[in-house]
């Protein structure tokens, strides 16, 4: 273990080697990195510990420095651990340089199988003995990590002592095509909202998408950038600040050239970085198998789901006159196509697509039965996490006690951390 110091903190790295597939515990081994952050003034004290899992799939823990957003609460009274989900960050990551190591697409989509919320909760009982010798942790899941949260609590809640998630209920029973028939319309709200503060970006959205139908276009860095690529560029607005950032990629988007107008190097560039799964792929490669359960595949439920929706088409919208409508929060074939770093990995999701063996995730009667303090940030509207599935699941678990607010989008954990996680303890302590 390394230990150092940042401004108020003292962190140490950790590595721990836990099973591929935890039902072989003596077969194939891989590791995991997770790292210790403990107040400066209360490093050598005796601190109950607060794992944090980020959201995703496919993110690592971000990194702080000092002591940022909600980590500053969490420090008053807690050892926080920030665990690298397998296949993130430094655990064993997953990406197109690494997968070919596992052999072809099929072996790669048999290794993928074992980099969801089970194994993930998994690999945290597995380390939870080492670091606070046998007793319960705290465990604060953002987004997909409130998906392994709600996992733990079905399988594991002898592991836990307190459970705080942050726009992270899942649906106990939803498949992938329902997950993503409901979040569409959810999508287009958004999208209307942002139409209604920037109406100006109307017509603009329309020139780029009518631009890349007409011209072939790939950045500098080879994402090829088609209309279809555009409109999710919509993913942000699930964010706080996510509408007023579109609006500013979308404002300088054309420059005069003396062929013509074309898309500027600038927006091309922004719009690279914004669409590329370069640093999180398993966000793109296991996005509908955190659904999985059961025989039935997920089969690319959001293509599926958006051909019900026919006013997302983007010929369609140039054809007329009105607004074209933005997406996000859903993977589509075209993703393996359009992204450099995903092209070599397009039979591996295929493979994981058609796959038919997906273990069950929760147990509800076992949430039903909870014993465990559980309180939860439900976001009203949500786009990312659908708020009536999440309600739903809120029902279902007993004890667990909801704040439903529409004070914050999604990223609330990060935009104003140290208020949400004050919220979340003072309603599982029962002081609300």
């Amino acid at each position: 273990m390394t230990s150092y110091r940042q401004p108020g903190t003292v962190l140490t790295d950790h590595r721990f080697t836990v099973p591929l597939d935890h039902a072989d515990p003596t077969g194939e081994q891989i590791e995991l990195y997770a790292r210790e952050v403990v107040a400066s003034d209360r490093a050598a004290g005796d601190l109950p510990w607060l794992v944090y899992l980020e959201g995703g799939p496919g993110f690592g823990a971000r990194r702080f420095v000092g002591r940022q957003a909600w980590l500053g609460r969490a420090l008053k009274e807690f050892r926080v651990l920030l665990l690298d989900q397998r296949g993130t960050g430094l655990s064993s990551p997953v990406n197109r340089q690494t997968l070919p190591l596992r052999g072809g697409p099929r072996e790669q989509a048999d290794y993928l199988a074992h980099f969801r919320a089970d194994s993930i909760v998994a690999d945290c009982e597995s380390i939870r003995p080492l670091l606070t010798g046998g007793a319960p942790w705290t465990v604060l899941g953002q987004s997909f990590g409130g998906f392994c949260a709600t996992h733990y609590l079905s399988t594991a809640p002898e592991g836990l002592q307190t459970v705080l998630i942050t726009g992270g209920l899942p649906s106990l029973h939803a498949r992938a095509d329902d997950v993503y028939r409901a979040a569409f319309p959810r999508i287009a709200r958004k999208t209307a909202a942002h139409y209604a503060r920037y109406p100006q970006d109307v017509q603009r959205a329309r020139d780029i998408a009518a631009h890349l139908t007409e011209h072939r276009t790939v950045t500098p860095n080879g994402y090829t950038l088609t209309s279809e690529a555009f409109q999710s560029l919509g993913i942000a607005l699930g964010g706080g600040d996510g509408t007023h950032q579109l609006h500013h990629l979308l404002e300088n988007a054309f420059v005069r050239t003396p062929q013509g107008p074309a898309l500027s190097d600038a927006f091309l560039e922004s719009a690279q970085s914004a669409l590329s799964f370069a640093g999180h792929p398993l966000y793109a490669l296991l996005h509908e198998s955190i659904y999985g359960q059961g025989a039935e595949p997920t089969a690319w439920g959001a293509e599926r789901a958006r051909a019900e929706f026919p006013d997302f088409d983007p010929a369609k919208a140039l054809a007329g006159s009105g607004p074209l409508p933005f997406t996000g929060e859903s993977i589509h074939p075209w993703h393996f196509e359009c992204d450099p770093v995903l092209r070599p990995l397009r039979e591996t999701a295929e493979l994981l697509a058609a796959r038919t063996d997906w273990a069950p995730l929760y147990d509800p009667a076992r949430l039903a039965a909870n014993e465990v303090p559980v309180a939860a940030a439900v976001y009203h509207d949500d786009m990312y996490v659908d708020t009536a599935h999440s309600l739903e699941t809120a029902r279902s678990i007993r004890g667990l006690r909801t704040w439903v607010t529409d004070e914050y989008e999604h990223d609330g954990l990060r935009a104003s951390g140290p208020r949400v996680l004050d919220r979340l303890l003072a309603l599982v302590r029962g002081e609300l």
